[in-house]
């Protein structure tokens, strides 16, 4: 959404816009980021500490830290998706509740609720 990525669908678009949507960004999305910027593998204007808490504010996204709840539900998931991020974060969607915005089809295989 901070950059204005082509991939972005419209109805992503249209619930990042909609004020009556609390978005979150998951600090395991953070980490992938940072991991991924610091690998060479993730082209970012700049590195993700600097750019990331300002992008949130700027787009009144909230922080989704991760729990000891989410952490530990790891192992009750199926072994249907290999990486490991993903799988936190559907962790942290299901335990919270929440709906995943992903436009990975191996996430949708999941007890899950996803949109895109």
């Amino acid at each position: 959404m901070a950059l204005d990525d082509a991939q972005l669908s419209a109805q992503a678009k249209a619930l990042f816009m909609d004020p009556d949507h609390e978005i979150y960004l998951s600090t395991v999305s953070c980490w992938e980021m940072a991991v991924k910027y610091s690998l060479g593998r993730l082209e970012l204007p700049a590195n993700p500490a600097e750019i990331i808490p300002g992008w949130r504010e700027n787009h009144g996204i909230l922080s989704l830290p991760l729990e000891e709840d989410a952490a530990v539900y790891e192992p009750r998931l199926p072994k249907l998706h290999q990486d490991p991020f993903d799988r936190m974060l559907i962790c942290q969607s299901i335990v919270h509740g929440m709906a995943l915005l992903t436009p990975d089809k191996e996430i949708t295989k999941y007890a899950v609720h996803t949109l895109w």
